[in-house]
């Protein structure tokens, strides 16, 4: 019953308020429609009709002349709306009320005289426009006002009783029915997970940290790459705690409107302490959370997304975190963070959510692979490997891709071979079987790929060669050469970097020595070997001309310790410039002459090797491998 009085209530006034507007309108509807028809007379035609003793009565006022006249004597208007109501209420359709707007200057005496010999009945009337004014200055256009903001009320704010919700929070709550992902689902990322886990104990035994004092930290950020898990780990934190999740984006703080994000802070927090032991996430926090020192070096920038963060900031300072209120936050540009968000007492734990190693990306794909029915020749082992750099979400793609290809070719399980094909499709982009090559372009490609092949072979430190094809993919590629790393590098020497600058050199030294001349395949390996060998010299540090000093590009000017808009200068000399683009010239010269030496000495297996990569377009596994051999022609016969 307590619950029925407010209810009760807001019904009344809304009843209330309805039965004035409708009575309002039906008084102005009654006064439209049933009030008498007049006609509107000249001062020139009134003073005709006067004189030809036509007009009956008159009532004079300050600015017109109302009055009756004789059966007959005024001129029939045209129909109006009301006239069908007035012949159902059986009104006299004859027009005989007028209405004659007096002249200024008009001698009064003069009037009254012409009404006196005429015998006219007249009399005089106080004018007032009270009730006109109260109706049409305030009455309606108040009724219109509020029509207009209960409308607004009910589409915004969700219905007739609830306010506006500009500046309610837009988050999501999931409570622990609906959180089922826990660390199980979570792979890839042990010290991530291993790092949360005090969190999940806290939320579960708050009394075990406070026994000793201890301040659980109120502020936990994951900081990481695109794709990586940081929203599947704080979901899982939720879900191994069973606590609700308040999850929104850093987008959705941010309006038009300033002041209308602060306010949503402000709800979000109050929302968030009624339903303690929570956990609040905020996925991208560098919507609301850049530095509010602009990229210019001085301070200014989006009001609305300062007084956010503000707000933000103000709230963090001023709840208890032992009440059980654990706010976490996502981003992957933690540089441009504002640094107060950072300090001790709001995000004061970072945990790194890095993209896998190779026993991490097995995992994952050993996760996402139990919804898929496989092969017994997948290996999920070799699949880690062909995907160095890979996050999660890019392995969760290939496990799915690889689902639909199988489905498309109506296999009863998904085989290694579209295992192959989904990865080539993330990293190279789909076939275009629709780009039909030249016979000539065709053959440029085929010694291209397998000079890359051969001196992948040749050297000491590459990795080996998985898979090569000259089926064209992407915007660009004309062809492929794939390796395949049998570890994860963390570090490279100098001789591994030359390697690697070697292989990328191997396509174009290859169409120089069949063709004696070079085509425009080679841009992209050009750039990748001169981008490796410009940060050997410039970071590295693998010139004995250059040194030991590092050499950004570029350094941004600064003005009293600011940075500014206005330009950037080089930090070293030109004689350094120079130096540096000497050095660089030297390594790529010396690395293509030892590519050349490798292919002219291998000259018969390159021929013979892109040959059969013509015949069949792709070669790889231990078909690859006896071509590059040499056994190319015993293969192919």
């Amino acid at each position: 019953m307590a619950r029925m009085k407010p209810q009760l209530s807001q019904r009344l006034q809304f009843s209330l308020a309805y039965v004035l507007v409708a009575a309002v309108v039906l008084s102005f509807l009654q006064s439209w429609l049933l009030a008498p028809r007049s006609v509107e007379l000249p001062m020139s035609k009134f003073l005709e009709l006067l004189r030809a003793d036509r007009i009956e009565r008159v009532s004079l006022t300050e600015r017109e002349i109302q009055g009756i006249a004789k059966p007959g004597a005024l001129p029939t208007p045209p129909s109006a709306a009301g006239d069908r109501l007035r012949q159902m209420l059986g009104s006299d359709d004859d027009v005989r009320v007028f209405t004659v707007t007096r002249i200024p200057g008009v001698d009064e005496q003069r009037v009254v005289a012409e009404l006196e010999a005429h015998g006219v009945e007249f009399a005089g009337r106080i004018e007032t426009t009270f009730w006109k004014d109260l109706l049409f200055g305030w009455i309606i256009p108040l009724a219109v006002m509020i029509a207009i903001w209960m409308f607004l009320m009910r589409r915004v704010g969700g219905g007739a009783t609830q306010a506006l919700s500009f500046g309610r929070s837009k988050h999501k709550i999931l409570d622990r029915k609906e959180l089922k992902t826990t660390f199980a689902d979570v792979a890839g990322v042990d010290e991530a997970k291993a790092e949360l886990v005090e969190i999940v104990d806290f939320l579960k035994n708050p009394k075990k940290y406070q026994r000793l004092g201890g301040r659980i930290p109120k502020g936990v950020l994951l900081v990481g790459p695109p794709g990586t898990g940081k929203t599947l780990l704080a979901r899982a934190v939720a879900g191994e705690a069973d606590v609700p999740f308040f999850t929104l984006s850093g987008s959705e703080f941010v309006e038009m409107f300033v002041g209308v994000g602060a306010s949503r802070v402000r709800d979000l927090f109050e929302q968030a302490k009624d339903k303690a032991p929570c956990i609040i996430f905020i996925d991208e926090l560098d919507a609301i959370g850049k530095s509010r020192m602009g990229a210019t070096g001085f301070v200014g920038g989006h009001d609305e997304r300062e007084q956010t963060l503000n707000q933000l900031l103000a709230e963090m300072d001023g709840f208890d975190s032992s009440k059980g209120v654990i706010i976490m936050a996502a981003t992957n540009r933690p540089e441009v963070l504002d640094q107060a968000l950072l300090r001790p007492g709001r995000f004061d734990r970072q945990v790194v959510v890095d993209k896998p190693d190779v026993r991490g990306r097995e995992a994952i794909l050993r996760l996402h692979a139990r919804v898929v029915v496989l092969a017994p020749d997948v290996e999920l082992g070799v699949i880690a490997a062909r995907t160095p750099g890979f996050a999660g979400a890019d392995l969760a793609n290939i496990v799915n891709e690889a689902a639909l290809l199988a489905a498309r070719k109506e296999k009863n399980a998904v085989e290694m071979a579209d295992f192959e094909e989904a990865i080539d499709r993330v990293v190279a982009g789909l076939e275009k079987k629709s780009r039909v090559l030249s016979e000539k372009e065709r053959d440029i490609v085929a010694h291209h790929e397998m000079g890359h092949a051969l001196v992948a072979t040749s050297v000491s430190h590459a990795d080996p060669v998985h898979k090569v094809t000259i089926i064209p993919r992407g915007v660009a590629a004309l062809g492929m050469t794939y390796q395949l790393p049998t570890e994860d590098r963390f570090l490279l020497t100098r001789s591994e970097l030359e390697d690697r600058i070697a292989v990328l050199l191997g396509g174009r030294v290859a169409e120089e020595i069949v063709y004696s001349e070079v085509s425009t395949g080679a841009h992209n390996d050009l750039e990748r070997a001169t981008e490796l060998a410009r940060l050997m010299i410039m970071k590295y540090g693998m010139s004995d001309r250059v040194g030991l000093a590092t050499f950004g590009d570029q350094a941004p000017l600064f003005l009293r310790g600011q940075r500014t808009p206005w330009g950037s200068e080089r930090e070293y000399s030109e004689e350094t410039a120079r130096v540096i683009d000497e050095e660089v010239r030297a390594i790529l010269d010396r690395i293509h002459d030892r590519a050349r030496g490798i292919l002219t000495q291998k000259k018969g297996v390159l021929v013979a090797a892109a040959a059969e990569l013509k015949r069949t377009e792709t070669l790889e596994g231990e078909r690859l491998r006896r071509v590059l051999a040499g056994d190319g022609a015993e293969n192919g016969a």
